[in-house]
């Protein structure tokens, strides 16, 4: 209606006929002040007003659209997934608590819990179709990651077999998830979603008389959060491995929606249709494929460890929705609605059936066939194809879009009686104007988030994600706009019809996203079909009225536009609104380093440029308001109306008071309690330096004691204190304005600089890799662990050649230990007991990350030492052994230090222990 509307307004205010053509009018013409510059205000108001109601009415429905859960009234219905028997594990899941690694609710009460789940589904199985298998493995091992040794001992898996009977396959399907947690946390979305969502599944499948071909592995890992530990120790050392050849990787960032498929593969295009033909309800994007192998997300998932090291392919599903909660105390049931894992385990039973009976598992590795383009539509229908194909269609499609202007330009040559060299001459300057409008489009939101940023006001839209419209959407907005603005209010084209030329001005920017689509192709990116797709739904439109008379025939030409890009509107905001659901909660653990703001912008400013005709809406707004206008709206709209300079100058101000309100107003304050917090990670630590050893304790925050001892024995430090690793860009400056006394704290350069690893209980690899950014606050009172690490020398011996010298050790720590090996300047490690090829693939200082789950014996390891004039009386190497205490909340004074922060901030804290002894 609106576009008839506007489309007779037009027709009955132009000078001539519509039908001939209409002719740009004299700067001076008053006829122009009242034809084409006399579209009223309200005109364009109801456009955007239109777009945005799509948006709220479409596609945010969509997006959060889940499935009616059936309950136990339902079990009727044989084969069919009953979200109320999942949820009902799932309480009982939370009920057990926080299950780290080595603690008892992991090790002990998770275990007995699955187990006498998997007892209670086998003695209801269909035992003349299947066979069911249940085994508890001790995993022992030790590979290489993220720099450092990673070695385990003990660690649990819960392992199911499922046979059909009469099977000869040898080509098992694996569907894993874990069942640990990270200190604090229940884990009730990471991961015990979808670890009854595994329950059921396999409930279902026993208790139905439905059969398949392949031997189905459920997976239910013990340390998946210590990093990555039990899944290598299936596919490595379990005596079902060898035979997993496709695995289902189940995993969460987040709480309570669908689950995002986001890594497919590798190269086997034939597992991107397994999903398409047993998915129920699609969520899938090649875009979040590539972003998550470009590491931004900073998360990883037991899929990387079964490819590494299993040779295994297949796809990558996780929860991704509500990641506030993620890894929090706040992860918990009531955030979960039961219909989400109605949505989980219709996709996973779906996709288990489709595989166990899929032909291609006959010869997994025979279907190789490289990459594809994949992603679905509102959750509707879903979309694949070859890369292959891809690259094809990209170069296609940004062809005819060249050749398609080019006609068009022909046309409005032949239409306006000036010579085409005239035409391509004006729209080269056109071409011009919008490759400026382009890098001013993407350039603006990043000035705006860099000039927050500078004056510590990031992360402003955290809690309040409505403020990307003003901070980062308009000024895109104007960047796209004011070229061509500039442009054809300025020149005085008597020639040219008004109409096409801004046309011409669509042209151009179509011309951009042809170049930015090729230049993106050659790359090698897949995500290119987002540019692709959008210019298809331009260049319909425009071959349309090229194949009637609407091109020539004043705005008659935009009404074909503008219904054609409903669809791509409708696809380009539901993908931009699906990354900024996802990202923002991670932008809150993107640590110092990172400006979060610059990532957020450039996504709203792709999303407002990444297509012509439509708007894209803004994430997470629920404000009808312009949110993104893209360039033909504007240009037409903007040129059109009797009031364009107050266009321009509305979204300057509403830029200016989004800033206003964000800067000045607790609105615009990152953290929210319970919803939105803030994580800070502490260690609480005891340090003590010794030239034989230190002693150090810290927490997430950790609660730390440093001991350093010298060679000869004597104590050179001994120091208390917490050791914080902020998460967010932030950093500490909201608690010391909420009144936590920081006083006295100060960074770890010059310890960093001074002694191995800084001299600190570093945790993993996260710790080491932002070791320089961390902050040491003293305290006076030693911290209190409830033990300590105890490394006996067991022997120093000559090696047999006489260039050598082996010592051997016996440690006895915690379940979450760090050892740190720092050869002195002469002094090589020759060999030892850890992975052999670390010390001549890596440098020092040395880091093996040991860990156990339910097996607590002392680790014995030795170490054969080289120097170059074999003299092995004096300092030979320093050796540091950092224990975390994660089971424990520490002293009375750490947890009344922890009692004054705000409730806005997720507090993650426990004693550690750190000695350093030379050798």
């Amino acid at each position: 209606l609106q576009e008839h509307i506007l489309f007779e307004f037009l027709t009955q205010i132009s000078d001539e006929p519509v039908e001939e053509g209409v002719r740009s009018l004299p700067r001076k013409s008053g006829k122009k002040q009242k034809g084409y510059s006399q579209v009223l205000w309200y005109f364009a108001s109801g456009i955007v007003l239109f777009w945005a109601l799509l948006f709220l009415a479409v596609v945010k429905p969509l997006f959060y659209r889940l499935p009616q859960p059936l309950t136990v009234e339902d079990i009727s219905a044989k084969g069919v997934f009953i979200a109320e028997r999942a949820q009902a594990n799932l309480y009982d899941f939370e009920a057990i608590g926080t299950k780290v690694v080595g603690s008892e609710g992991n090790e002990i009460k998770t275990v007995q819990f699955l187990l006498k789940e998997l007892n209670l589904i086998k003695a209801n199985i269909q035992e003349d179709l299947f066979d069911m298998e249940i085994d508890l493995q001790y995993a022992y091992g030790a590979y290489v990651k993220w720099n450092l040794v990673n070695m385990y001992q003990g660690i649990q898996n819960v392992v199911v077999k499922l046979t059909p009977k009469g099977s000869t396959s040898e080509n098992y399907i694996l569907v894993n998830s874990h069942f640990d947690s990270q200190p604090t946390s229940p884990s009730t979305g990471d991961d015990g979603h979808m670890v009854v969502s595994i329950l059921e599944v396999l409930r279902v499948l026993t208790s139905t008389r439905q059969t398949f071909e392949h031997t189905i592995i459920f997976l239910i890992n013990g340390s998946e959060e210590n990093s990555l530990q039990a899944s290598h120790g299936f596919i490595a050392h379990h005596k079902w491995a060898k035979n997993c050849k496709v695995v289902i990787n189940l995993d969460a960032a987040g709480s309570g929606g669908r689950e995002l498929m986001f890594q497919s593969g590798p190269n086997h295009p034939w597992l991107v249709q397994i999903y398409k033909k047993g998915a129920k309800y699609y969520f899938s994007t090649t875009m979040a494929e590539e972003i998550f192998q470009t590491g931004l997300v900073p998360s990883y998932t037991d899929f990387n460890i079964f490819v590494e090291y299993g040779n295994v392919i297949g796809l990558d599903i996780g929860q991704c929705i509500n990641g506030f909660v993620y890894h929090t105390k706040y992860d918990r049931i009531d955030v979960i609605p039961r219909a989400a894992l109605q949505n989980t385990g219709d996709n996973l039973l779906g996709l288990v059936r489709t595989l166990s009976n899929a032909t291609e598992m006959r010869d997994p590795t025979g279907n190789a066939g490289g990459n594809v383009v994949f992603f679905d539509v509102l959750g509707l229908y879903f979309v694949s194809y070859s890369a292959e194909n891809g690259v094809k269609l990209n170069y296609a499609v940004a062809g005819l879009t060249l050749v398609l202007v080019y006609v068009s330009i022909l046309h409005i040559a032949a239409k306006s009686n000036v010579s085409s060299g005239q035409v391509l001459g004006w729209f080269i300057l056109v071409l011009v104007l919008q490759l400026v409008a382009f890098v001013l489009g993407l350039a603006l939101p990043l000035a705006v988030a860099y000039g927050l940023d500078k004056y510590g006001l990031s992360l402003s839209y955290f809690s309040t994600p409505s403020l990307m419209v003003g901070l980062f959407v308009c000024p895109s907005l104007l960047g796209l706009t004011l070229p061509s603005y500039i442009y054809l209010k300025l020149q005085n084209n008597e020639k040219v019809p008004f109409a096409q030329q801004v046309q011409l001005a669509l042209h151009g920017h179509a011309v951009v996203l042809a170049a930015l689509g090729i230049g993106m192709t050659v790359y090698g990116l897949r995500t290119t079909y987002l540019i692709t797709w959008t210019l298809v739904f331009y260049i319909i439109p425009l071959a349309l009225n090229l194949l009637t008379t609407l091109h020539d025939r004043g705005f008659s030409w935009t009404g074909i536009l503008k219904i054609v890009q409903v669809a791509p509107f409708l696809y380009n905001s539901y993908l931009i609104y699906c990354f900024i659901v996802i990202l923002t909660p991670m932008m809150g653990r993107f640590g110092l380093d990172t400006n979060p703001d610059l990532i957020i912008g450039f996504l709203c400013a792709l999303g407002t440029i990444l297509s012509m005709g439509f708007l894209v809406s803004s994430p997470y707004s629920a404000l009808i308001s312009p949110l993104t206008m893209d360039i033909s709206i504007q240009i037409l709209l903007v040129n059109t109306s009797r009031k364009s300079g107050f266009v321009l100058l509305g979204l300057l101000a509403v830029t200016a008071a989004t800033v206003y309100v964000a800067s000045s107003t607790n609105i615009g304050f990152p953290y929210r309690p319970k919803t939105n917090v803030q994580r800070v990670p502490y260690l609480v630590s005891h340090t003590v330096q010794l030239k034989l050893f230190s002693l150090l304790i810290f927490g997430k925050l950790q609660q730390v004691r440093r001991v350093f001892y010298e060679y000869d024995g004597t104590v050179s430090k001994d120091e208390s204190g917490y050791l914080f690793n902020f998460q967010d860009r932030r950093g500490y400056a909201p608690l010391v304005a909420s009144g936590v006394d920081l006083t006295g704290m100060v960074n770890m350069t010059s310890d960093c600089e001074n002694y191995m690893m800084c001299g600190v209980p570093l945790y993993d690899h996260r710790w080491v890799e932002a070791k320089e950014d961390l902050m040491w606050l003293p305290r006076k009172t030693p911290v209190w662990t409830p033990a300590e690490p105890t490394l006996e020398l067991l022997g120093k011996t000559l090696l047999d050649d006489g260039k050598g010298a082996r010592f051997e050790f016996n440690l006895t720590v915690t379940d979450h230990t760090s050892i740190f090996i720092q050869p002195n300047a002469d002094v090589t490690v020759s060999n030892w007991s850890f992975l052999e090829n670390y010390t001549t693939t890596y440098k020092p200082p040395y880091h093996i990350y040991f860990s156990y789950g339910i097996d607590d014996t002392p680790l014995y390891f030795y170490i054969d030492i080289k120097k170059s004039d074999h003299d092995y009386g004096v300092p030979l190497f320093q050796l540091g052994v950092a224990a975390q205490y994660m089971h424990v909340d520490g002293d009375k004074e750490a947890i009344d230090f922890a009692n004054t922060f705000p409730t806005y901030a997720a507090t993650i804290q426990w004693p550690a222990i750190y000695k350093k002894y030379e050798f």
